[in-house]
């Protein structure tokens, strides 16, 4: 689980974040959703250590990360997996390459025990077989399949998703959603995905946090999300014309 408790954050005078705090849970997909502008970029940075607070605290289980000392912070980090938007995988490596990045930089397995690692979560993903093609060579989908498999080659306890599904049609988007959700109940990950889809929303947002400048509007499931009394996050919401047709079904 991570904690985040009154989270300030500022740029040159500009306040982003005015006391954010929330919980995100082991096994479930815990959204950050919100406008452009409502600095839901800002908390995830916050959260994974890209930016420092000015004010608050963030948690992992016990472990207060703000406060922590070079050394837990590095053993914090080396259990975060990170999907970026665009993938970002190295255009010039192979996939068997990209996705070994991480063990070369931070494990100390056999090329054999990393090889076989590589292959075990291609095959997770379902991508077998690229190990030897570049990114280039792979559609959109498969690329992102590629960075989840390099997000989760270290075993990690928390991973990070900075809009997984930009450049994506809408059927790859639901596959890559689906393949998230179940990487994080299979192994029990604390999951925080930073998205403004609300097709994604509404299919794996267990936990929600909406934001709006900078302040947490609403918190909630998407199971409950069309019952929200607040005007801004209902307006954000209708703004989706998949989330109009499905209250028009309740």
């Amino acid at each position: 689980m991570i904690r985040i408790e009154n989270i300030e954050k500022s740029f040159l005078g500009a306040k982003v974040l005015l006391g954010v705090s929330a919980e995100f849970y082991e096994g479930k997909t815990n959204l950050i959703i919100g406008q452009s502008g409502s600095g839901k970029t800002v908390l995830l940075k916050c959260i994974v250590g890209l930016n420092q607070p000015d004010n608050g605290s963030v948690f992992y289980d016990d472990r207060n990360y703000s406060l922590a000392n070079f050394k837990t912070k590095k053993a914090i980090r080396e259990e975060i997996g990170m999907i970026f938007q665009g993938s970002a995988l190295f255009t010039s490596e192979t996939i068997q390459d990209n996705v070994m990045f991480p063990m070369e930089m931070f494990g100390n397995q056999s090329k054999k025990e990393k090889l076989l690692r590589v292959n075990q979560c291609l095959e997770r993903v379902g991508i077998s077989g690229t190990n030897h093609l570049f990114p280039g060579e792979l559609s959109g989908g498969m690329q992102k399949r590629a960075a989840i498999a390099r997000a989760i080659v270290l075993n990690p306890k928390y991973l990070f998703c900075d809009e997984p599904n930009s450049g994506l049609d809408p059927k790859t988007s639901l596959k890559i959603d689906e393949l998230i959700s179940n990487i994080t109940k299979d192994y029990n990950i604390t999951t925080i995905i930073n998205t403004h889809d609300m097709n994604s929303v509404m299919q794996i947002g267990e936990n929600i946090l909406f934001l709006n400048n900078g302040v947490k509007d609403w918190e909630g499931t998407n199971k409950v999300m069309f019952d929200s009394d607040s005007e801004t996050f209902n307006s954000f919401v209708f703004a989706s014309e998949m989330a109009k047709l499905l209250k028009q079904k309740q």
